[in-house]
Order: C-alpha cells, then structure tokens, then sequence
C-alpha cells in the first residue's frame, strides 16, 4: 500500500528572482563537512541532503567524512561536528549557529545531529535567513515513547487509521514504510517504539522467541539508524504459556530463571533492544496479584532480568478492578492506581518505570491529572497520554490535543512541603523534580497503514505535537500547530490562519457537545464512539455519572469515595470543595442538582443544553471554514478532511439531540431558550 511523506513531504521554498540572500543560502548549504562518524551520523548526512535538495533545489557536495579537522574550509559551508566540550548541551541537545561564514551543526552525540537536521530542515521550510541562527535545544523528557497497540493479525486495538504496518496474519512485515515511519518519528525526536499492543495474545506472547528475534533484529537496525530503540510488549505469564511453567510467580525460583535465560538468549539476538512494556492485572491481563504478590515484585523480576543488558521495564500502572458492582457508591476506579501503587513508592528498581495515564480513569476529553503524579516521589515515572482519539473524536472529529497535554504538564502536585519548589508533572517526568533520569513520556499513537498515516489529515497534528512537546515543551500549542501546517499543508496566510482557527478551538468544540464538566463516558460501549448516556451506568467497569431526576456526578469528597484526598494540599481541599473545584471538573467530583447556578449565572441543566447546542454551531463553522479552503491546499487533502467534517457534523447532532433529550426527560426542566429538544 502506497503512503504520503506527512510533515516530511518538502517542497522547494518560493522566492523572489535574483534574490541575494537566497542565493547566499543556496552557496552556504551546497557544502556539507562532516567531522564525525557513526551510523546515525550517516543517516544525517542523508536527511540533510534530502531537506536541502527538496527545500532549497541544490545539489550538496560532501566534503569530507571522519575528520578531526579543526581548519576552517575556504568556502562556505555547513559543518557537522560532534562535541565533548558543550557545558550548555544535554543528551542529545543540539545547538545550530553561524560563525565564520560557516553554519555550524553542533552536538555531543550522533542522535542530537540527527535532531540538529530535522530542526535545520524545519527553519528551511518557515523561509529563515539561515546565518542568524543561533539556537540550542536540549530535549525536556530522557524517554520519548511510542506505544503501538497493534496486534499480529494486522488489527489494531483503538486504531482508526487501517490495519498495522508492523504485522499481517502472524507475520513481521519489512517494507519501505517502516523505514518512512521511523524517519517521521525521528524527525520529531521520537527514541523508543513499542511496536504491539499491551493486551498481548497469545500469537504475540512469541515475540520473544526465535520464531520471531530475526525480524525483531531487522527492526531494530532500521530503528537504531534512526536513534530509536525497538520495545515490545511481552505476556507476564509467558513463562506458562510458552516456557510450560506450571506457575508464572514472580517470586519462584523457576520463573526467575526462566526470564533469565529468555532475556538472555533475546539479546544475544537483539542486544539494541530497549526493554519490555507490561500491563498486568488489568482488564483480564494475567499478573503478580494472582499469585498474592505485589505490583512491584512483578515489576523488579522482570528488571532484574533485563538490568545486565541495559534494558529497561516499562510497567503501566492501569491496574483496577473491572468487574466493579454498579450499586456499590464507596468502590472508586478512580481510586485504583493510587491506592495499589503509591505504598510501594521507593521499591523498585532503577531500571523499572511506572507508566501512568494522564488521568485517574481513561483518556477522556477532561478528567483530572492522576494524583500518583506527586505522590509517588522515589519511583521513575512516564506520562501516558493517548495520542489516538478514543474518546476524543477517533480521528473521525477534529480535536487537537496538545493544549490538553500542556494542561497536564503545567498541572502543580504540591510534591514538596515548600509549596515555592515546583514539582509540575513535567518537573516529574522530565527528571527535575526527583532527580530521576529514567522518566518521560508515553503516547498511544494514531498511525495505521492509511495513505495518510493517521485517516483524518488533521489528526497527524497530534502525533507531530506530541513528539514536539516531549522534546520542547516550552513551545505553545499554537506555535507547534502553525509549524505542522507549514510542513504538511501551506505557508499561504489564510490556510495557516483558518486551519490554526479550526484546530486551536476544536477542543472546546468536542467536549461542548459531548460530556459535561468533566463527567465524562456516556459513549457507545465497546466501540467508544458516539453517545450513549446510560452504556456504561449500570455495568461492572466503573465508569458512572449517577444521573436521576435531581442531578448528576459522582461525589469523590471525603463524604463520598474520598478520592480527593490522594491529593496533595492545597489540592486536596481545592477539589473537595464544590465552591472551589475548578468548574470543568464539576461533575467529576461533585454530585450537582439541575437547578444549581454555575459561575456563568447559568444552572446546570441550562449549561448542558447550551454547551450542546453551541458545539454543533461550532462544527458547522468549521466545516464552512474549511469549504474555503478549496484550491489553496492538496485536492486529495480537502477532500478527505472536507468528508471527516461531514461525519463530525452527524456525530456532533447526535450528541446534542441524545444528551439535551436525556437529561430534559429526566430533570423535567425545559430550555430557556426553547429550542427543539425530543
């Protein structure tokens, strides 16, 4: 299957004829000197003459390749070096400056030359003067993940992009699109992919063996050349189902022995390999609590095993009780991670990592930041945030994400009694907090074997701005949005100014005519896409909004479930609080009558029937926005993005009609406005 090049697909720049400026450029980047060797360092090279060629319409000349050097060349050029002697650089920072008629390229390793390129090629594209760089960049988070959730059979779990790249009936595909992935992904700054899915099954529980480590090794040479390391999801009861153990204990001697010696063997095959990711007892997924063990005596013997060759264990933290009774009003999902995780705090080894989601429940359009960010403060952690729109849109609704990641980061746990010391989450997940080095983040990502990557255009926005946040957070969401629009679509000021409109409000838009002030849910069971009030109310996975004919949401107090005190203070008491709980999380924690006035003057019920109808309004602005659009980008692009907002639009009217007519049944109170409700 053919595919695009996404934010890769340059283009030569316009400019004016006879323009000295650019034709200075075009001299300064016909010459390439290269005073570094490596494998990455070759694949530099070659995304450098790929963007300059394409950017720019010249031809690059290397110059030379391995030099020590130190003389500068007589003519103008771009050097590459690799540097010890950086104070100012981390890991794989780079810093790009002009100097001596020469722009420099400067980093202390090959993946922060790797990153250099792309940035260059990225500055090339926006039409900068190149000579008055002068930038150093070094990446926020230490870990930049990619977790696939696709399956050997070529499905791919919450994928609403085709079927997998990676796999096709049992099989390791090996094609030029890996390699065209991998390019993406490095370009924006991307080092770890896991490529299947955390519910492993029994074909992928053999992974691990040899019926598959050759073609594991292909990848991970294709990843390597990129600064990227292969993970894999791996069974924890694999030393049952493929090591005919009778047990998969974490404390038996045998299975200790059995990981041992399969890690072993793996890395004598793959020694690039990163690690295992692991989701255990959750959601059915066999693991340590079967055997009476803790989370973190299953965590540490899988890292023990992979410690001597480097690698890391990714353990996720999405451990709760899914067979939960509807009628029970004390038993909290929202409760579960915390209340399994944070007394183990300091018990793990160094080479484990806590995967926590964003929120306490599921990447829902707007729930609270999970309190094991803060509470847990001698244990290395990444934030999992779902790039894939499961519950936001699936790629089918636009709903840009990156400002609810910013959300996240900026989010302040109280971590430390000095309430003047910041521990934000991404103090924590960058290492600042705790002085942790193995720490980042995670995204559950939105790719499939679509032409386009991602099905709707405009989703490729967020897997282009989660790479870019994890590397630089201090960029703004409409910074990263305007910067993907130049690379994908067009320069042209109404596109950037109309598509930038689109995605920058698109969030608001789907949480207005979706769920309420943080209640969240009321989707179609099994598929999650589209509304369903009462799909999950009376069900065992714990995801309920408690609506009768007197109000809604759940009471988290410490009246209620007392999810609020896994806070720290002052959070603790700011959420616990209805006066003072943040009004978009109203519902989440707090049980509110109909009739209550909300800080816009508004009651509730009127809220729910205004926010439903605006939503609407606002998709059909988009839609009109977005008509106008026609000839100014790509044909293929409008059209597929022009038929997305067809679907968006049945989907948002279906939202509104279900939810204004579900809760006028059953508060009885009419629309101020009266407007057609059923």
């Amino acid at each position: 299957m053919s595919y695009g090049k996404g934010w890769l697909a340059y283009h030569k720049i316009k400019t004016e004829k006879n323009d000295s400026r650019q034709i200075s450029i075009q001299k300064l980047c016909s010459f390439l000197t290269v005073r570094a060797k490596g494998k990455i360092i070759d694949t530099a090279v070659e995304e450098y003459r790929t963007a300059a060629e394409q950017i720019l319409g010249i031809t690059v000349t290397v110059n030379e390749r391995g030099s020590s050097v130190s003389k500068q060349p007589a003519v103008p050029g771009v050097i590459f070096e690799l540097t010890e002697k950086a104070p100012d650089l981390k890991k794989d920072g780079f810093r790009i400056f002009f100097a001596e008629n020469q722009l420099f390229l400067s980093a202390n390793t090959e993946s922060g030359l790797l990153y250099a390129v792309f940035e260059l090629a990225r500055r090339m594209m926006d039409g900068i003067y190149l000579p008055d760089l002068d930038i150093t960049t070094n990446p926020a988070m230490n870990l930049r993940m990619i977790n696939h959730w696709d399956n050997m059979d070529g499905s791919i779990e919450r994928g609403y992009s085709g079927n997998s790249f990676f796999f096709k009936e049992g099989q390791i595909l090996h094609s030029d699109r890996i390699h065209a992935y991998v390019r993406l992904m490095a370009s924006i700054g991307i080092n770890a992919i896991v490529i299947n899915n955390v519910n492993v099954h029994e074909r992928e529980s053999y992974l691990i063996t040899d019926k598959y480590l050759d073609s594991l090794k292909k990848y991970a040479d294709v990843f390597a050349a990129y600064g990227i390391q292969l993970y894999i999801c791996v069974n924890f009861a694999a030393s049952i189902d493929i090591g005919s153990l009778p047990t998969a204990d974490p404390l038996s001697g045998d299975v200790i022995s059995w990981w041992q010696d399969t890690v072993r063997h793996i890395y004598d095959i793959v020694p690039e390999l990163g690690g295992f990711v692991v989701k255990a007892d959750s959601e059915g997924r066999p693991g340590p609590f079967t055997y009476g063990r803790t989370q973190a005596d299953g965590a540490n013997m899988l890292g023990r095993a992979l410690k001597p060759y480097g690698g890391l264990l990714i353990w996720r933290c999405f451990v709760y009780n899914c067979g939960q009774d509807w009628r029970d009003r004390k038993t909290d999902r929202a409760k579960a991670s915390y209340d399994y995780f944070k007394d183990l705090d300091g018990s793990f080894e160094e080479n484990v990592i806590l995967q926590i989601k964003n929120g306490p429940m599921d990447f829902q359009i707007r729930e609270p930041v999970s309190p094991l960010f803060g509470g847990l403060k001698n244990t290395n952690s990444i934030l999992e945030v779902q790039i894939a729109g499961e519950y936001t849109g699936q790629q089918k609704d636009v709903c840009y994400l990156v400002p609810m990641w910013k959300e996240i980061l900026e989010f302040e746990t109280y971590a430390f009694s000095d309430k003047d010391k910041s521990s934000t989450v991404r103090d924590i997940v960058s290492g600042n907090a705790f002085r942790n080095i193995n720490c980042g983040m995670a995204g559950v990502t939105n790719t499939g074997n679509d032409y386009n990557w991602t099905g709707n255009d405009l989703a490729a926005v967020n897997l282009y701005g989660y790479g870019r946040l994890c590397f630089c957070p201090d960029m703004t969401a409409e910074q990263i949005a305007r910067e993907w629009i130049t690379m994908t679509l067009s320069s042209d000021s109404q596109v950037m100014n109309t598509v930038t409109n689109i995605l920058m409000h698109s969030r608001s838009t789907y949480e207005k005519y979706t769920v309420p002030l943080g209640i969240g849910w009321m989707v179609t069971p099994h598929s999650h896409y589209g509304p369903d009030v009462d799909g999950y109310e009376y069900d065992k996975w714990g995801t309920y909004h408690r609506a009768d004919r007197n109000g809604l949401g759940v009471d988290r107090t410490k009246k209620g479930t007392g999810f609020t005190a896994q806070y720290n203070e002052p959070n603790a008491s700011m959420y616990n609080n209805m006066d003072t709980c943040p009004e978009e999380l109203l519902l989440f924690f707090h049980r509110v009558r109909y009739d209550k006035v909300l800080k816009t003057g508004k009651t509730l019920i009127q809220h729910i029937y205004d926010t439903h109808f605006e939503g609407v309004e606002e998709v059909k602005n988009m839609r009109k926005e977005w008509a106008a659009l026609e000839n100014k980008i790509p044909e293929d692009v409008f059209r597929r993005v022009g038929e997305r907002f067809e679907m968006q639009m049945q989907n948002a009217v279906e939202w509104r009609d279900r939810i204004n007519t579900y809760f006028y049944r059953m508060s009885g109170a009419k629309d101020e406005k009266g407007r057609k409700i059923y």
